[in-house]
């Protein structure tokens, strides 16, 4: 079984809409696009050539295609993460999207999540979701996801789109790397471990 793992700049209260730029996604009238710019330096760009070097596959959602499928190809022939999102198989899930051009890229068809189930089921290595938010919740809600890795920026948005919004399945989690950058990102990757566990604590439990 493959390992399927998100990808994500988060802000401190949870946002992850639009942190590459001002047009990214500017649904729901958001206005702070871009907000995670100025804390990406050459420590974090390293610590994304470590994580895209490992992967086997991409899943992206349509807006994240579409702005990856626009930059990624302009990319240095010697740029590690260029070459490396260019030559992955891409796999693309949309409802509008009727073909996909940026090389090595396959649109899912039928019903998203029985399609990422098969993929998962199929031989090769980790599978990857950078940004595409909508899909992130789709997957999360269909307990498909097996790892997170979070980029969170040391900023308060106040607005914007979740990255654990309603729908997401309660479950445990295992802390299995973690970094802090020179800008104040802390980079960390989650596994689940099962399922949520509960307990008590305060003075009468021994718990204190």
């Amino acid at each position: 079984m493959r390992k399927l793992m998100v990808m994500a700049l988060v802000s401190l209260d949870g946002v992850v809409q639009a942190p590459g730029g001002p047009d990214e996604d500017r649904e729901g009238g958001f206005e702070h696009g871009g907000w995670a710019v100025p804390y990406i330096d050459r420590q974090v760009i390293g610590l994304n050539e470590e994580l895209t070097g490992r992967a086997g596959a991409l899943l992206l959602g349509r807006r994240t295609y579409e702005t990856f499928a626009a930059t990624w190809p302009l990319a240095e022939a010697d740029d590690p993460i260029g070459s490396r999102m260019n030559g992955l198989p891409k796999y693309v899930a949309s409802r509008t999207l009727e073909a996909v051009s940026w090389q090595n890229s396959t649109l899912l068809t039928g019903d998203v999540v029985e399609a990422v189930r098969r993929l998962k089921e199929e031989e090769g290595g980790e599978i990857q979701v950078h940004g595409s938010g909508g899909l992130v919740q789709t997957l999360i809600e269909h307990d498909l996801v097996d790892e997170f890795h979070l980029l969170v920026v040391p900023v308060l948005i106040g607005s914007g789109k979740r990255l654990f919004a309603e729908g997401t399945v309660p479950s445990g989690l295992a802390m299995t790397g973690t970094a802090t950058t020179d800008t104040g990102l802390v980079v960390s990757t989650y596994a689940r471990t099962g399922k949520l566990e509960y307990g008590a604590m305060g003075p009468e439990t021994g718990n204190w």
